[in-house]
């Protein structure tokens, strides 16, 4: 058995052990792609994958918005109340994170088992939600670039 499959069997359990369900589908997912020997596949996923994947959980998001349960009334006053500007601050937070995640991500592919690991530390220990990895690379590379400042 190649290393491959041993890295991903790894993951698969300690992502199934640490109820890290989206993570357990996503190898599950993989593993049937690389049995089947689906390698345009894979390629055409990790090129375009983070993109529709990013349009999914988006479309997600609004369908409030959509279907009514968000009005134009609430927006306003999201944006004037205290935890709205929180929000609103987190969210430029976040996107330039993912942005910066994105860089790192294509940089160092070598940290992604750190990142699922510590997304899995946190879904399991902390009752966190598996949507870290990629904020977690953004806020690696913001650590690391504040080092290089301070360096």
């Amino acid at each position: 058995m190649s290393n491959e499959y041993i890295i991903l069997l790894v993951l698969l359990a300690l992502s199934y052990i640490g109820h890290n369900m989206s993570v357990f589908y996503a190898i599950g997912v993989i593993l049937i792609l690389k049995v089947f020997q689906l390698d345009a596949l894979m390629q055409f996923v990790e090129t375009n994958g983070l993109n529709y994947g990013i349009i999914l959980l988006t479309i997600a998001i609004l369908i409030p918005l959509a279907t009514g349960k968000i009005t134009v009334q609430m927006m306003i006053h999201s944006f004037t109340s205290p935890v709205g500007i929180l929000a609103l601050l987190a969210g430029v937070f976040a996107a330039v994170a993912g942005g910066s995640g994105v860089s790192l991500l294509k940089d160092s592919p070598d940290i992604v088992s750190s990142l699922i690991i510590g997304t899995m530390i946190g879904v399991f220990f902390f009752k966190g939600v598996a949507v870290g990895p990629l904020i977690a690379a953004g806020m690696t590379y913001m650590v690391l670039s504040l080092l290089k400042v301070f360096h």
